[in-house]
């Protein structure tokens, strides 16, 4: 199951890199890819959404569903 999140504040390839492992972290995260051009990262597997962006908000983003 794919999950999008909007994700705010990413501005190089170095924040897409720190929200990606951020998202990899979470439980039942398989494959996670954020884009810094279109504000938004997806994410493959069963995590919990809010979990989700409990970790972006962990690594200094806002995210919402």
């Amino acid at each position: 199951m794919a999950i999008e999140l909007e994700v705010e504040g990413m501005t190089c390839q170095g924040c897409e890199e720190v929200v990606e492992k951020a998202l990899e972290m979470a439980d039942g995260t398989e494959e996670a890819s954020a884009d810094r051009y279109e504000s938004a990262a997806e994410i493959e597997g069963d995590a919990d959404p809010e979990t989700l962006v409990s970790k972006v908000e962990m690594a200094g983003y806002e995210a919402s569903t």
